[in-house]
C-alpha cells in the first residue's frame, strides 16, 4: 500500500497542471467537439464499455481476416509466428463462442448495473494537456501491468487457481487474436475491473481514461495476434522493455515464463523471462 501511495504521489506531481494554469492544450479542439456534439453519450456509464467492446471486435475482425487470408497470401503468412499452422474455422468458432458468452453473461450485466446505479460521468470543460494525456496512459499501463503480473503468476503457481480459472485461456498454445478474450469469467472480470479502476486511482482525465482503454485493448490483442509485424509495439519500444506477441507466444509454449502482459521488467526481475527466436525455420525458447 505504501509503495502504491508513493507511486501515486509521484505520478500526480508530474501529471497535474502546475500553478493552476492549463498548458499546451493541443487536445482542446477535440475535447470541445466531443463536448458539443456527444455530451450525453460520453457522460453515460455505458460509454467506456461500448468503446472497449467496439475496439476489441474491430481489431479482432482485422486480425481474423488476415488469419483466413494468410494460407493463400505468402506476404501475410511470412509475418505469422507459426506460418505452418493456420487458424481454422473451428478455432474461430470456438473462441468466438466463448467471447460472446462472456460478453452476454459478464460484460453486459456489469454494464447494465453501471448504467442503473452509477451517476453520469462529469465532463470537465478543459482537455488534458498532451503531456498529461500520454503520461496518464503510461501510468495506467504500468499499474495494470504490475497487477496482472501478480495475478497471472499466482494463477500459474497455485494449481487449483490454474485449473479453475486460467486454464481456459491456455487451451491454445499458439494464440491468435480471438484467444485474447478466450477467458474464464473471473479473469475477464479482473481485467475489466483494473482497466476501470486504475484511471480513477490515478485521477486521469476522461479523455485520458478512454485513451488508456483503447490502447489497453489494442496491445492485449496485439500480444495474442500471432503476428510479428515491423510496426509491432515491441519493435518501437527500445531496450527490450516491451514484451509483444513473440514473448506472449513463448508464454503459451512455456506457461511458466513471461507472465507480465505488456512490459518485460517484472519477468526480468523475477527470473521468469524467456525469449522466442527463430533459427533455420525452427523455434527456440531461450
Amino acid at each position: 500500500i505504501g509503495s502504491f501511495h508513493s507511486f501515486r504521489t509521484f505520478f500526480l506531481s508530474w501529471y497535474n497542471v502546475t500553478d493552476g494554469q492549463p498548458r499546451d492544450l493541443v487536445l482542446q479542439p477535440v475535447w470541445d467537439y466531443l463536448h458539443q456534439n456527444h455530451h450525453d453519450l460520453l457522460r453515460s456509464p455505458l460509454f467506456p464499455v461500448v468503446l472497449s467492446v467496439t475496439t476489441y471486435f474491430l481489431l479482432v475482425g482485422v486480425y481474423t481476416t488476415l488469419d483466413l487470408l494468410a494460407p493463400t497470401w505468402p506476404r501475410i503468412n511470412h509475418y505469422r509466428l507459426h506460418p505452418d499452422k493456420p487458424v481454422t474455422w473451428p478455432n474461430i468458432w470456438n473462441t468466438l463462442g466463448v467471447t460472446i458468452y462472456n460478453h452476454l453473461f459478464f460484460i453486459f450485466p456489469a454494464a447494465v448495473a453501471q448504467w442503473l446505479w452509477r451517476p453520469p460521468t462529469p465532463l470537465p470543460p478543459e482537455a488534458p494537456t498532451l503531456w498529461s494525456f500520454f503520461l496518464g496512459i503510461l501510468g495506467c499501463m504500468v499499474v495494470f501491468d504490475f497487477q496482472y503480473y501478480l495475478w497471472h503468476l499466482l494463477h500459474h503457481r497455485v494449481p487449483w487457481l490454474y485449473r479453475t480459472f486460467h486454464a481456459v485461456h491456455h487451451q491454445y498454445n499458439q494464440p491468435f487474436s480471438l484467444v485474447t478474450q478466450h477467458l474464464s469469467g473471473w479473469e475477464l472480470f479482473c481485467v475489466g475491473f483494473w482497466a476501470t479502476v486504475d484511471p480513477i486511482l490515478l485521477q486521469c482525465h476522461s479523455l485520458t481514461t478512454w485513451g488508456f482503454m483503447v490502447f489497453n485493448v489494442y496491445v492485449s490483442t496485439e500480444d495474442h495476434c500471432g503476428y510479428d509485424f515491423p510496426w509491432a509495439t515491441h519493435k518501437l519500444v527500445p531496450f527490450g522493455l516491451w514484451g509483444g506477441a513473440p514473448k506472449h507466444d513463448a508464454h503459451h509454449q512455456r506457461p511458466g515464463t513471461n507472465f507480465a502482459p505488456f512490459f518485460s521488467h517484472w519477468d526480468q526481475l523475477g527470473g521468469t523471462h524467456t525469449q522466442r527466436k527463430r533459427c533455420e525455420g525452427l523455434l527456440f525458447l531461450l
